[in-house]
């Protein structure tokens, strides 16, 4: 909603673009099957699209709009999907304009109790969080789309009927200048949390829904605070409520206060009393009665989830899978790692490297983060927003505590998103060996810095990548003949050796870590190596690389042998 005399897209800072309506060739008479449908043009379906094209694959994206989706709503990327990003080729422009952050500040009755500190080091890339508004999140991805020949973009048109057989998926598609079918082998629904995908095939989404409500207020404000997360429990202008603030780009704040339980959301949302409440909060901050209004809208948690995110030849991707709370940043950031693994999986069976059934691990890696974020966010609502008087008094009593006592500050401490360990996927090889350090198998890799704007994810390429660490960068003649036997087979196996030293012209690409650094994060000594997804998860690792284990193990995360058949 925006104020008064402004239209839907009438921002005090984004120019909103109009995308074109074109004609698609169906409505022409011409019959095409597409390898990829994808529903949604938001953020997930966007990045869907990138990954798949990054490994050749085309697709087709539908949305019914002709713009991006208004207001700033999802805005917290972590340092994962900026990972993520970078890898799609898109991440400078999001680093550019979004603001970094590290720290957060906690209050109880207008009194700081605790700070957080998210671990960050001159090792990353990436600050662990950045905040930009999701129309620049939607915008930078649909312009990289638009670059892409192997993404058509569909602007104004809307699917409004879908079905599947054995061997694809028909949608059916209204547009300006009439309806027409869609084929296509594979469909991606990232069409949100009304997804009409879901509702089609009858699938429902089972979980909890939470009693508070928020509202989400946009405002211009020039202030000097710095790039912070700030909660504030019962404040002296909300006494019952609780209150989160963000700074965003473009002097824009982002304000989410709690309804009480007797407030009726419908006045709540009217534009005088946004301005009023708004007001009182901005006075309480420390800040000058000169603001904007920009944006509003009113927001209930939920932790909702379908049985299984695979539906045959559709993958849910995002809110059409899952509903999850925004404490924590979890939405967005889950959402983006839906799509790139859905998206790899399906570009690996598309083009004749996996089997059909590698798709069947999608649910239960991303439904199993699905899971392992209610489990945090769930702790965090209630916390945020205490659904009974009891659970109120003990979380009063818990910030009480922590006013002058230390061990009770963790309390209060947001449990930010982290990415999910794919621990007990069946594309996972569990540990043999005693590893005191590194990341495990089912984790993603540790960014690690190499030089001067040179970091260890910058060497990874589109497929699968085995890190081998070496003291002088050498390896074994019959490790290497075992090596060069596997590339023949497997082309896109990308072998970097990591040294102490770097020995030129030796086999693999060779990158120093002379300072010992990396060696250290990934608990490594002479021999170790990781085998690393395309999605940079770690399938298995080794003390002592062994080709036929090495093999073995990259059968097991192309879906070429099922969970039973593990040794």
């Amino acid at each position: 909603m925006r104020p008064a005399g402004r239209d839907e897209h009438d921002s005090l800072y984004f120019d909103y673009p109009c995308f074109p309506f074109v004609r698609p060739a169906e409505l022409e008479g011409r019959a095409l099957r597409h390898r990829v449908a994808i529903v949604g043009a938001g953020p997930v379906g966007v990045t869907a699209a990138l990954e798949l094209a990054r490994h050749g694959i085309a697709s087709v994206v539908l949305d019914d709009k002709d713009t991006v989706n208004d207001g700033s709503r999802a805005i917290c990327l972590s340092r994962h999907s900026l990972e993520i990003l970078q890898q799609l080729g898109v991440h400078q422009r999001f680093t550019r304009k979004a603001l970094g952050w590290t720290r957060g500040r906690t209050y109880f009755r207008d009194r700081e109790i605790y700070r957080f500190e998210m671990p960050h080091s001159e090792q990353e890339r990436f600050l662990p969080m950045v905040n930009l508004q999701q129309q620049y999140i939607e915008q930078f991805l649909i312009d990289k789309a638009m670059d892409s020949p192997l993404i058509e973009l569909r602007w104004k048109q809307a699917a409004t009927g879908v079905s599947q057989d054995g061997s694809g998926v028909t949608l059916e598609v209204a547009t300006p200048e009439g309806d027409y079918r869609l084929q296509a082998d594979y469909l991606l629904a990232a069409d949100g949390a009304r997804s009409l995908v879901r509702k089609a095939f009858g699938l429902a989404l089972h979980g909890e829904a939470y009693e508070g409500r928020y509202v989400i207020a946009d405002v211009r404000l020039r202030s000097d605070f710095p790039t912070e997360r700030r909660a504030f429990f019962s404040p002296s202008v909300m006494p019952e409520s609780t209150l989160l603030v963000h700074k965003q780009p473009d002097d824009i704040w982002r304000i989410d206060y709690q309804l009480l339980p007797d407030e009726d959301p419908d006045k709540a949302v009217e534009e005088a009393s946004i301005r009023e409440r708004v007001g009182t909060i901005i006075a309480m901050l420390g800040e000058g009665d000169d603001w904007e209004l920009e944006w509003w809208s009113l927001y209930k948690a939920y932790t909702l989830a379908l049985d299984d995110y695979r539906h045959g030849r559709v993958l849910f991707i995002g809110d059409s899978a899952h509903l999850v709370p925004i404490f924590g940043v979890r939405g967005l950031n889950n959402g983006i790692a839906d799509a790139a693994n859905a998206a790899w999986k399906l570009a690996w069976v598309l083009n004749g490297r996996a089997p059909d059934r590698l798709l069947d691990s999608y649910s239960p890696e991303r439904r199993g983060a699905t899971l392992d974020v209610f489990a945090n966010a769930g702790k965090s609502t209630r916390f945020m927003t205490p659904p009974s008087r009891g659970y109120r008094l003990m979380r009063d009593a818990a910030l009480s505590l922590a006013v002058n006592n230390d061990y009770a500050s963790g309390f209060a401490d947001p449990r930010q998103v982290t990415p999910y360990t794919y621990a007990e996927s069946p594309l996972t090889l569990a540990d043999s060996d005693d590893f005191a350090e590194g990341p495990m198998p089912g984790a993603p890799l540790i960014n690690r810095r190499l030089g001067e704007e040179d970091y260890l994810l910058d060497h990874l390429g589109t497929g699968f990548s085995l890190v081998l660490f070496s003291d002088d960068g050498t390896i074994t003649p019959s490790l290497q003949a075992g090596l060069t036997s596997l590339q023949a087979r497997e082309p896109d196996l990308e072998v970097l050796v990591i040294g102490r030293e770097v020995s030129p012209g030796a086999f693999g690409s060779q990158l120093a870590d002379t300072q010992g650094g990396i060696f250290d994060a990934y608990g490594a000594s002479d021999g170790t190596a990781y085998l690393v997804r395309p999605d940079r998860h770690v399938a298995a690792r080794w003390k002592a690389l062994d080709t036929d284990a090495l093999d073995g193990a990259l059968s097991l995360a192309q879906g070429m042998v099922l969970e039973g058949d593990r040794s």
